[in-house]
């Protein structure tokens, strides 16, 4: 009989890319049934992984239709790959019913112009593109959206799923012998802030 658990996705932003993790079974002994690199940017156009730097060398009305062109984009990609992965995983058995982000910790952005005339917040906005895109993504595909700020990820998961931090990177470690590389702090991240995702699932179905 297909597994008919809930199933819950988790991504950490890169520029252009994220790496994707779902996680599926009980909250407090998931399992890891997929790791995958997901692309957010078609590279055939230029400037597509910087657009705030392409952005800032441009006249204040293009800048802004730029950006807006760039945010649709990657909206638009993120919601093709996420589709296709939930598509995937449900032949499979596994019905995604949540997924998580891996999110920045800094302050909100402020308007456009002052993210141009600032270099560390051009980054900055590139960084929010792609994970805003992933959040939006998830909520477009019927998922509940959990995000969570990166310094935050193991304090959280620990205090959420009722385990030692200690014991939370022991069991990713165990899960990276289980699958074998590649097993790099992307995929242990998207799998802490999916894991929190399907707890919050199950929190919810309780209620």
């Amino acid at each position: 009989m297909a597994n008919t658990a809930p199933a819950a996705l988790g991504f950490r932003a890169h520029s252009g890319w994220a790496a994707a993790v779902a996680v599926t079974g009980p909250p407090m002994s998931p399992v890891v049934i997929d790791r995958r690199r997901i692309e957010l940017v078609d590279k055939k156009t230029q400037d597509a992984l910087q657009p705030y730097h392409a952005a800032a060398e441009m006249k204040p009305a293009e800048a802004e239709k730029w950006v807006k062109h760039s945010i649709d984009r990657t909206q638009a990609l993120a919601r093709q790959a996420v589709q296709a992965l939930i598509g995937e995983l449900g032949k499979k058995g596994h019905r995604v019913v949540a997924c998580g982000v891996v999110l920045a910790s800094g302050r909100p952005l402020p308007p456009l112009e002052s993210i141009l005339a600032s270099h560390p917040l051009i980054h900055t906005a590139e960084g929010e593109l792609f994970r805003n895109a992933l959040s939006d993504a998830g909520a477009h595909c019927g998922l509940a959206v959990t995000g969570v700020k990166e310094r935050e990820l193991y304090p959280r998961g620990a205090a959420e799923l009722g385990i030692a931090e200690d014991e939370l990177r022991r069991r990713l470690v165990e899960f990276g012998r289980l699958l074998g590389p590649p097993w790099r702090q992307d995929e242990k991240s998207s799998t802490v802030v999916a894991w929190l995702a399907l707890a919050a699932t199950g929190e919810r179905e309780r209620s």
